[in-house]
């Protein structure tokens, strides 16, 4: 399957999560996966890993979403997308602190943070969406004062 179909692919997919037909989703993500990985594009496989890690997390399946995630970073990294990264370790972050695993949570908001701000065609959402996510790390370990500077 070429690179465009592939892309298609991972776009239904999105489309079916905007319209809540999550297990349509999770169908079109989970071939993208399956078909990415005969392919030579490492960074359409982090990207349908990605969105697959994305159902996983709406169907309640955090580990599920974890391993997605966590597969899905390197490819990000060895490619030079310091963006889809740090979006990438963000939401492994947010999955840890809602584990209460609040050290695994706030490594990876630091790191998603420091790339954020290392880049000035950073999102500001995102930055706001890891800065959140931050803030509601230190709010539940009682550092009120860095949540509020958060």
């Amino acid at each position: 399957m070429t690179g465009g179909k592939l892309e298609t692919l991972i776009e239904k997919g999105y489309a079916a999560r905007r319209e809540s037909r999550l297990d349509e989703a999770k169908g079109r993500f989970a071939e993208a996966v399956e078909l990415c990985r005969m392919s030579d594009d490492p960074v359409l496989l982090a990207r349908a890993l990605a969105g697959l890690g994305q159902i996983e997390s709406d169907l309640n399946r955090p580990d599920a979403a974890l391993k997605c995630y966590g597969e899905s970073v390197e490819p990000y990294r060895v490619a030079g997308r310091p963006l889809a990264l740090a979006h990438t370790v963000c939401h492994d972050a947010d999955l840890f602190r809602k584990q209460a695993k609040l050290d695994l949570a706030a490594e990876r908001y630091r790191e998603a943070l420091s790339i954020y701000r290392s880049h000035e065609e950073t999102p500001p959402l995102d930055l706001a969406n890891a800065l959140r996510g931050f803030m509601l790390l230190k709010s539940s370990e009682g550092d009120a004062e860095e949540a509020t500077r958060l």
